[in-house]
């Protein structure tokens, strides 16, 4: 998985390339190549969330009496090689929509597409990992270590993936010490995208137990990136996090 989709998914995945297209707007004042800084060949057609959200529905729809879950990887495995923005997050809808379905066998489909660059920002590989990844995960707990493997990956996209697709888990008091490794593994991390990741899955998992989480920064803090800090104590009390930011960078 997958195979060549079916010729029926095949054009299915045209026309929504075509109904975006036709939905594409100006820009505006709001310059998106800042927002997603560094992804040069990432193109919008700046349609908005409800209207790429109401399209996949919409395919769905259309072919939920005949789609298989493999009918539906193909679809999203054709639109996530697209340049556009707002064509990969239909892929990632449509197939979202067909959770229940996941099995284990889709997990190296989403790694391939992290690693060559196919999600190629933060948004679509967030997306990747909030709708399809994190859900796999809290349905198969044991896949929980194979994906925190990932943090040791070459790829930039498929380390950021290794800590957002836990926080599903941890949010439900999951996968917790998986995610703490995550931590240790990316903390010297060079890149920001890295470090803001790390931060927030530290900060969901301290929702569950926030003792450990206040002893990890206290032992590792002092060699985490201040942002990492930050995000991660972001919920605390004004008075902790003051006390946190001190010892763990001086100020």
């Amino acid at each position: 998985m997958p195979k060549r989709p079916p010729r029926g998914v095949t054009e299915a995945a045209r026309r929504a390339k075509r109904d975006l297209a036709r939905m594409s707007r100006p820009a505006g004042a709001f310059d998106a190549r800042r927002y997603f800084r560094g992804d040069v060949d990432l193109q919008f057609y700046n349609v908005g969330t409800d209207r790429t959200r109401a399209l996949a529905r919409a395919i769905h729809d259309a072919h939920r009496h005949d789609w298989t879950i493999g009918d539906a990887v193909g679809f999203a495995d054709t639109l996530i090689k697209d340049r556009y923005l707002e064509v990969k997050t239909v892929g990632i809808e449509l197939l979202a929509r067909y959770r229940r379905e996941f099995t284990p066998r889709v997990l190296p489909v989403w790694k391939r597409w992290l690693a060559r660059n196919d999600s190629s920002n933060w948004a679509t590989t967030d997306a990747i990992c909030g709708y399809l990844i994190g859900p796999l995960i809290a349905a198969h707990p044991s896949l929980a270590p194979r994906v925190g493997g990932w943090a040791h990956d070459r790829n930039m996209w498929v380390r950021r993936a290794a800590a957002v697709s836990l926080i599903p888990s941890v949010r439900q008091g999951a996968a917790l010490g998986v995610a703490y490794a995550v931590a240790r593994a990316l903390q010297a991390d060079r890149e920001d995208l890295i470090h803001k990741a790390v931060g927030w899955l530290l900060r969901e998992a301290g929702k569950t137990d926030a003792r450990r989480l206040e002893r990890y920064l206290r032992q590792h803090g002092h060699s985490m990136a201040r942002l990492t800090v930050r995000y991660a104590i972001e919920r605390m009390p004004e008075a902790k996090r003051r006390t946190l930011l001190r010892i763990t960078h001086g100020r």
